[in-house]
C-alpha cells in the first residue's frame, strides 16, 4: 500500500473531480495521504480535506511565497491548527528564490519561526527549497536538534548536500522529476540514497512524472515513480513502496503526540 507523503488535493485544479479521484485512489492502493498547506487559506481547506476523509491527514504550515500573510496573530492561529487531531507536521515551509515573491530575510525569518513551532510542539517539518540550496541547509542547522525529524521535500539539490540531511537525521522526498531523461543529478542522489530515508511523493497536481509530464498530476503515478526508484537502487518497485511507507509512517505517526495512523 502507497504512502502517498506531499499532496495538494485542495487545490482549485481538483474542483471537478475530487471525491471521485480520491476514491479512485483508496481503490487502487493509496493507503494515506498528506494534505500539505501553503497559505492560510490552504491551511483550512487541508483541515477540512482531512476531517472529512479517514485517509487524509494534513501538514499546517505557509510556504515562503506566502509569508507575507504572516503576523504573530496569524502565527497564533497557525500554533492552534497544528494542535488539530489530523495535523501530523509543520509545512510546507522554507525558501524560495526562484519566484522571489517575498524579500529573503522575510523568507528566512519565517522559515525560523516555524521551525521553532514545529520543535514546540514535536512535529516533524516539511521544507520547500528552491534555488536556495545554501541558505536552507544553513537555516536548518542552526534550527536543528536532535528532536526535530522531517523530510526536504522535492529534493533538488546535489548528492553532497543530500548527505548533510542524512546526517541529521532528514528524509528526502522523491516526486515525479525522478522519471526525467534529463534528470541526470537526481538520479544520482537517489542511487546515494538508502531507501530507508526515501519518501514518495507526487506535489500533485504539479511535477507529473513520465508518461504523464505536464499534465495534471495525482498520487495514482506514484507507481511510475516507484519503478524508476527501483530500477536505480536495483530492488523491485514493490520493496520500494513498502519501505517509503514504513519511512512516512516514521516519520509522521512514530514520534509525534498523535495516535491516528498507528
Amino acid at each position: 500500500m502507497i504512502f502517498e507523503s506531499h499532496a495538494h488535493y485542495d487545490d482549485t485544479a481538483f474542483d471537478a473531480d475530487r471525491e471521485a479521484l480520491l476514491k479512485q485512489c483508496q481503490e487502487q492502493g493509496i493507503e494515506t495521504i498528506v494534505n500539505v498547506s501553503a497559505s492560510l487559506a490552504s491551511v483550512k481547506s487541508t483541515l477540512q480535506l482531512a476531517e472529512q476523509h479517514a485517509f487524509i491527514y494534513a501538514a499546517v504550515g505557509i510556504h515562503p511565497d506566502e509569508v507575507g500573510e504572516l503576523n504573530e496573530e496569524a502565527m497564533g492561529w497557525l500554533r492552534e491548527q497544528c494542535l488539530h487531531p489530523k495535523t501530523v507536521a509543520v509545512g510546507e515551509i522554507g525558501l524560495d528564490y526562484y519566484w522571489d515573491k517575498e524579500k529573503h530575510e522575510l523568507q528566512k525569518y519565517w522559515f525560523h519561526r516555524q521551525m521553532e513551532l514545529a520543535k514546540e510542539l514535536k512535529l516533524p517539518i516539511i521544507v520547500h527549497s528552491r534555488e536556495a540550496a545554501a541558505d536552507t541547509l544553513e537555516a536548518v542547522r542552526k534550527a536543528h536538534t536532535p528532536e526535530l525529524k522531517g523530510v526536504i521535500h522535492c529534493f533538488s539539490y546535489t548528492p553532497e548536500i543530500a548527505k548533510e540531511y542524512l546526517n541529521m537525521g532528514y528524509y528526502i522526498g522523491i516526486g515525479g522529476v525522478i522519471t526525467f531523461k534529463n534528470a541526470k543529478k537526481l538520479k544520482e542522489v537517489v542511487k546515494m540514497l538508502p531507501l530507508e530515508r526515501i519518501l514518495l511523493e507526487t506535489d500533485c497536481p504539479y511535477l507529473a512524472p513520465e508518461p504523464y509530464r505536464g499534465k495534471r498530476n495525482s498520487s495514482l503515478n506514484l507507481p511510475y515513480v516507484a519503478e524508476t526508484i527501483g530500477q536505480l537502487k536495483g530492488v523491485a518497485a514493490e520493496e520500494v513502496i513498502r519501505v517509503t511507507a514504513a519511512n512516512a509512517r516514521a516519520l509522521y505517526f512514530g514520534k509525534s503526540n498523535h495516535t491516528c495512523g498507528r
